[in-house]
């Protein structure tokens, strides 16, 4: 399904007649339509819904919602009656209760189909409720949703290409980045205590653990997604989820110029500065794809390198480098032992014989070991979040502050001999991500950094080159490259 298609079946249509003929449903709708069947709307939505009317709610502002003529259908088809037996906890929780109890390992997604519709059977009868066979369809698919589906009500947005990011704010709200923008879903978690053991789950399968002591939690998904995770003790309308993911084929230079990010005469300069061995330090805001271009850049490293990388969460897939070492940090256990730091990483590569070290994301005082290191023979690539190329420049400073009580202009004197090029990356309001600088570090004059700018973004022109040519030439000359007239 294109980004086309999958917005459009997202987003709202308009009410269709109860009594007009169904298209018959296939398995892969099913999965989008079972996410927002019983969204709770509000009361009058809801009254609207019991008596079959065309009701819908309006949300004014700039963000869409998420919803389908399909859904809206659902929900009209689904009687009050069903509708309150699912949203009832005790009966999703004696649901659970019992796969728990037939199932001991608690994986509640490897209970066969007939056993889980005789568990859900047995919980209706024992409620005493009278259900009609489509209403019992109902429950059951909503059952099905919220505790077989392997990630629950987000399963169809994890498993869709087209969504890149999701963010849930409490149990009510739940947000949706597609290419499009950002875009409000339908679908809501039917407690604050239901969305608390959906982040408990996601934490326990990565072997983390988040609670009101530990009210925060940083991880990696198994297929490379990122995950933060606040807890309501610390998040004033309820528990709070970030799910960055991640595609599953990376994107190369080729793919970043297709897509306008640069143009192909600076693809080209930074091959060349890669191949050579230039140390290079991508910036940008967040969100602004930092992580993939340096991804991209890695193909350009030379295959006889030995290249160690040093990250938080595994991000980086560089398959195509043969001799690579990939190192993540960790965190502490619940004892609070055995906290791993990206600076104890980074003192530990040194001893790794590395030709090249690459540190996913700098933030804080191993900003300066990174420094140490990168002035200690090797090159490098390393990403920060910054707004510009001169303001990186002034936060790595600040970073390397954090670790020693050093002279400044010792700092300043590192960064110069560390860093030979700075990329710049900027997220454009239509939500295109583009090259904004591309400026080579010459030095330091007057306590101020001088720079070479090689390409500058106009809003006007695009991305262009500046005509300078590289200063520093050393690495060029012995790449053999130093008579380029690219650079």
């Amino acid at each position: 399904m294109n980004i086309e298609e999958f917005v459009s079946r997202r987003t709202g249509g308009p009410p269709q007649d109860d009594h007009a003929p169904r298209a018959p449903r296939s398995p892969e709708g099913d999965a989008a339509l079972y996410t927002g069947m019983f969204s709770d709307a509000g009361p009058a939505a809801a009254a609207a819904q019991a008596a079959g009317a065309e009701g819908t709610m309006e949300r004014p502002g700039p963000l869409a919602m998420a919803d389908t003529g399909e859904l809206m259908e659902a929900r009209r088809r689904a009687s009050a009656r069903a509708m309150r037996f699912c949203r009832d906890p005790k009966n999703l929780g004696a649901v659970r209760r019992r796969i728990r109890e037939a199932y001991l390992d608690g994986r509640e997604e490897r209970i066969a189909d007939a056993d889980f519709q005789r568990i859900v059977e047995e919980v209706i009868l024992d409620a005493h409720e009278n259900l009609s066979v489509e209403e019992y369809d109902q429950v059951l698919e909503y059952m099905d949703l919220h505790v077989r589906a392997e990630r629950g009500i987000l399963d169809p947005y994890l498993k869709s290409e087209d969504v890149s990011e999701i963010m849930v704010n409490g149990r009510e709200k739940i947000f949706i980045e597609t290419g499009k923008g950002i875009v409000r879903c339908g679908e809501s978690f039917e407690s604050t205590e239901e969305l608390e053991e959906y982040i408990r789950r996601i934490a326990a399968g990565v072997h983390r653990e988040i609670n009101e002591m530990n009210p925060i939690l940083d991880a990696r998904l198994p297929d490379g997604s990122r995950v933060n995770a606040v807890y309501r003790n610390v998040a004033a309308d309820g528990p709070v989820l970030t799910i960055r993911k991640f595609g599953q084929r990376r994107m190369t230079a080729d793919d970043l110029v297709r897509t306008g990010s640069m143009t192909q005469e600076c693809a080209e300069a930074l091959k060349i500065l890669t191949a050579c061995g230039c140390s290079i330090f991508i910036s940008g805001g967040t969100s602004s794809g930092k992580t993939t271009f340096l991804n991209a850049l890695t193909d350009y490293i030379p295959r006889q390198e030995r290249v160690i990388v040093i990250e938080d969460s595994r991000e980086l897939m560089m398959e195509q480098i043969p001799n690579l070492v990939q190192m993540e940090c960790r965190q502490a256990n619940s004892a609070g032992k055995g906290v791993v730091s990206m600076a104890d990483l980074i003192r530990t590569s040194l001893r790794m014989r590395p030709s090249r070290i690459i540190v996913g994301e700098v933030r804080g005082a191993e900003a300066a070991l990174m420094l140490q290191a990168l002035n200690t023979g090797h090159s490098g690539l390393s990403t920060g979040h910054g707004n510009s190329v001169s303001g990186m420049l002034r936060r790595l400073e600040a970073m390397c502050l954090m670790n020693a009580n050093v002279p400044i202009d010792a700092i300043r004197c590192q960064i110069v001999e560390a860093l030979d090029v700075m990329v710049h990356l900027t997220r454009l309001p239509d939500g295109r991500r583009v090259v904004s600088e591309v400026e080579e570090i010459v030095g330091v004059e007057a306590h101020e950094y001088n720079l070479n700018p090689l390409f500058l973004y106009e809003p006007d022109t695009g991305l262009r080159a500046t005509g300078n040519r590289l200063m520093r030439r050393q690495k060029l000359l012995q790449g053999g490259y130093g008579h380029e007239g690219l650079l």
